[in-house]
């Protein structure tokens, strides 16, 4: 827990040394997106369940967060927490449906990819979600709103929640949930000999993971307090949830907010040197992807390790 607990107090302290908005600004973001990654990981890198729509659950808590709040009167903070149970729910329905239908491997992963485009088209027909006008939370700066006066402020919630997965994924980890899933993704016929519910441990996984990422999505929400189908339910959230923790090292505590850290850090310096070039930072992605699925072990700590011996 020690690595943990550290980076907790890096966070806490980051505001009183770093004064630019700008980097404030890169930071929470990072957290954010960190927080939907390691909500990914419990899914995909513990259990093996790769899923490529992540958005669904990104954006039903981004979008709940918002609606309780704009269309029905409700305080930030119990918004906030019904978007986490409404993901949760969300990632249970849909692991229902296709769990129980026998489905994994690629198939699994396009019908994620599938729901996720759905709840997109939607949310921009949709009159409750603003359509392709998309929704706007009003601006009313109080810590009581879910809204703070500096970007500082939020960095602390942003890194608390981070570091709050971070402790869940450690205890999942040691768990006999967490042996469960390891067991389920390295050889799901064996598990199922030596007992496991594979169904039950899949839906638990699965359920998890979406309410982790739907808190991402309603920390999105408070933080930039708009959203339309393409942010909320957009591709690039799924891409980065999965990505992330790819190039950090899926299955451990930190892949995903190392991967977060090294992505976007790579994607700030590439926009300073080539300009705003539309699309940049998606080159920059696929590159580093390419590298770590053509170089085993297939993550950046993994290749520093070869490289060093």
């Amino acid at each position: 827990m020690m690595p943990i607990l550290a980076f907790g107090a890096v966070i806490a302290a980051a505001p009183f040394l770093i004064a630019s908005n700008v980097v404030l600004n890169f930071l929470v973001f990072t957290m954010i997106i960190a927080l939907a990654a390691q909500g990914w990981n419990l899914l995909g890198g513990y259990g093996g369940q790769y899923s490529f729509g992540h958005a669904a659950f990104f954006g039903t808590g981004a979008y709940a967060t918002a609606i309780l709040q704009m269309r029905f009167g409700m305080n930030a903070y119990p918004a906030f927490a019904m978007g986490i149970a409404l993901a949760a729910l969300a990632g249970l329905a849909i692991g229902a449906m296709a769990f129980r239908s026998g489905l994994k491997g690629s198939y699994f992963a396009l019908v994620t990819l599938a729901f996720a485009e759905v709840f997109r088209v939607l949310a921009n027909a949709g009159e409750l979600t603003g359509g392709a006008a998309g929704i706007l939370i009003r601006l009313q700066v109080d810590p009581g709103n879910f809204q703070f006066a500096g970007r500082g402020t939020f960095l602390w919630v942003a890194g608390a929640l981070v570091t709050l997965a971070l402790i869940a994924t450690r205890v999942l980890e040691q768990s006999r949930l967490g042996a469960q899933l390891v067991a389920v993704r390295e050889n799901e016929a064996a598990a199922q000999a030596l007992g496991v519910d594979i169904l039950a441990v899949k839906l638990r996984a699965i359920t998890l993971s979406a309410g982790m990422t739907g808190a991402a999505g309603g920390l999105y929400a408070q933080y930039f307090l708009y959203l339309d189908a393409n942010i909320a339910y957009g591709t690039w959230i799924s891409v980065e949830a999965l990505l992330a923790p790819i190039v950090g090292g899926a299955g451990t505590v930190f892949g995903p907010l190392l991967g977060a850290v090294i992505l976007h850090g790579l994607a700030e310096a590439t926009k300073s040197i080539a300009g705003r070039i539309p699309g940049i930072d998606l080159v920059v992605f696929g590159i580093v992807l390419i590298l770590v699925v053509r170089f085993p072990p297939r993550d950046i700590p993994g290749l520093l390790r070869r490289w060093r011996r």
